[in-house]
This record gives structure tokens, sequence and C-alpha cells, in this order.
């Protein structure tokens, strides 16, 4: 049983993407989030081109587990530079972050956040047959952090991605229990029991699109932002089991992650590796700060690609790139 709870709490530090402050135990279940797959083709953000005459600008958040702490730095920088996206897309880790701030959560508090969070927060072992989480406690956590507010409703639009289980598909949720799509984006097959939403399982979105620009492309976005946060196999560890199960996710993530990150106009790839002792205050905000430092690279290329899809420059008016 020791061992369990050991390999139980290894696990858990793959959810270090998460951010919080303490969680109170009652649950929060309130509609199950839908399906939105046939969403993506309606083109709902087509009144953007007709009333703003603007591109529209959608932001995606890749999967990455506790490297997630680094779209934080990412958004502090886009925010500084006048950037607020349309929508966002979330895997995994990125829906954990793109949740709270689509609820209005500015990068400061998105960064006390983080600090704050502690591994009761997120974690409550449940060991059985299909997995070592139950990952009620993300959801309940989600939807403190978010004021209850349901997908639909955050004030930037969200979309969260998951793998329903059954069929292996990808399926998207921009509706419904906030929480409860975050728990289904996070819940790594075999360490997190899947969640169960309307007769259906699903499991970690990062399975499916680690970076989930094709969504983005799918619902409208002229310009897409994209942070892929994966673990680079270089960086690996092969030298024992968990570092060559770690190799496995790694190599196939990365292939998947490569065709997707071909349609997006900036990548922002902050350079991440496998770090020990995640709980500590100091690796947060270190991964945060190479968030901030991958994306100031990539200011240049921001305002280029602007320029070049904006004009009429009606979205970085005050965009000046500081050397």
């Amino acid at each position: 049983m020791q061992y369990l709870k050991k390999i139980a709490l290894i696990f858990t530090l793959i959810l270090a993407g998460c951010q919080g402050v303490p969680l109170h135990s009652e649950a929060n279940l309130v509609k199950p989030v839908q399906e939105a797959e046939s969403h993506l083709n309606q083109k709902p953000f087509e009144y953007i081109h007709q009333q703003q005459k603007r591109p529209v600008v959608a932001l995606v958040l890749g999967s990455g587990g506790a490297r997630g702490y680094a779209h934080i730095g990412v958004i502090q920088v886009l925010e500084e530079y006048g950037i607020k996206p349309d929508f966002i897309v979330g895997t995994s880790a990125g829906s954990i972050v793109g949740s709270i701030y689509a609820s209005g959560k500015s990068p400061e508090e998105l960064r006390q956040i983080a600090l704050d969070m502690k591994v009761g927060d997120v974690r409550d072992i449940k060991i059985g047959m299909k997995g070592f989480f139950d990952g009620t406690k993300v959801e309940n956590y989600i939807n403190q952090q978010v004021e209850q507010t349901p997908l639909q409703n955050l004030r930037i639009p969200m979309y969260v991605v998951a793998t329903e289980l059954k069929e292996g598909k990808k399926v998207v949720f921009n509706q419904g229990n906030t929480g409860q799509a975050v728990r289904a984006s996070v819940s790594i097959p075999s360490m997190f029991i899947p969640t169960t939403i309307e007769g259906k399982e699903y499991v970690d979105g990062g399975l499916v699109s680690p970076v989930p620009v094709d969504v983005a492309r799918d619902l409208g976005a002229d310009i897409i932002i994209a942070v892929d946060i994966l673990a680079q196999p270089i960086y690996t560890q092969t030298s024992n089991i968990w570092g060559l199960f770690n190799q496995n996710i790694n190599i196939m993530q990365n292939k998947l992650a490569s065709e997707e990150l071909k349609n997006a106009d900036i990548i922002i790839q902050p350079d991440l590796r496998e770090k020990a002792h995640i709980f500590d205050t100091k690796e947060r905000q270190e991964t945060m700060q190479a968030g901030v430092d991958a994306a100031m690279k990539q200011v240049n290329m921001i305002q280029m690609v602007f320029n070049e899809k904006d004009p009429n420059n009606r979205i970085l008016k005050n965009f000046q790139v500081q050397n």
C-alpha cells in the first residue's frame, strides 16, 4: 500500500499545472458539459469580422502537466502588449490555466493562485481498477476558481478539449460545468479514473490534440497564438521504467503537435525541462518565468503577423517592441 501511495503521489505531480487556493470540500455539480463538435463549423466569431472589421485572435494552450505554469508567464506578456484573445482553446494543463484566465482573472491573480496551490487542493487518491485519482477535487477546485461560472458564461469564450475513451475521438466542450470539462481534459488514463458525462467516459485531451490548433482554426480564428509546453524527448531521462514511460508519451505527443502547429501563426515554446520538487514555490516561479522569456522572444513575430493580418491596426494600437 505504501508503494501504491508513493506512485500515486508521483502521478499527482503531473497535475501540477493546476493552480489554486484551498478548496472547499462540497461538490459543485451543475449540468454536464455538452459535446460541441457541431459548433465548430458555425464560425461563432464571424461577428468580429462584420462589426469590428478586424481578425479573430485565438490563444491555444497546450498540455504538459507541471509545465502548465509557463502558460501564466505567456499570458502576462501578451496582456502587457495589449493582446487579449477573442477565445481560448485548452487541453489538459492548458484547460486549467485557460479556464481560470477566461473567468476574468488577471495575470497577477493567476500568478498568486499558482503560488498558493497545495497538493491537497487537487489530489484525491481513490485506488481502483481504472486509476489512482477520482478527479472530484479537480472539478470542485476549478469551479471554485471560476466562481461556479459555466463555460458558456466565462468572460472569454473557452473551449476545452478531451478524448472520448470508447472511440478515441477528440471532443470539444464549450458549455455547462466548467470544472467537469477540465476534469475530463486532465484525466490521464490509468492514473485518473475516467470522467463520466452522460454515460460516456472521457480522458486526457492531450492524447489526441496536445496543442489544439486545429480546433481554433475550425472555430474561425485568423490569428492563432499557440503555446507548446510539451516535454522534448531529447531532455527526457530514459534510464528507468518511469523515464521510458514518459519518453513513449513525449514522442507520440510531439508528433501529433508538430502537425497541428503547422497551422499556428505564432508558436511560443518555453525552454522547459523535467523538474523535481514541483510543488516548491521557486520551481513554479522559474516555470512561469520561462513562459515570460519565451513570449518576449516572439514579440517581433507577433508584431509582424498582426501588421500583416490587421493592417488597420485595430488590435495592437499601442504595441511597441521593446529592445
